[in-house]
């Protein structure tokens, strides 16, 4: 599943445990599903930042030199 999709289902399971309509047992069951869900859309968001390269200058050919974000 995709960032945006994976986020989106977080917001729904948030959604539903938010309205106060759950049993506990689904209550339960939703928590751990979202813990899970957050935790991967936290390991993307690492990956996707070491990936990610901060553009310093453009030389005359128009190459871009970067340097790694920290």
């Amino acid at each position: 599943m995709d960032f945006e999709k994976k986020l989106k289902n977080l917001e729904t399971i948030v959604s539903k445990m938010e309205s106060g309509e759950l049993s506990l047992d689904d209550s339960l069951k939703n928590f751990e599903s979202g813990v899970s869900i957050a935790r991967e859309c936290h390991e993307q968001l690492a990956k996707a930042e070491k990936k990610v390269q901060e553009l310093v200058s453009v030389d005359a050919k128009g190459k871009a030199t970067t340097k790694d974000f920290k």
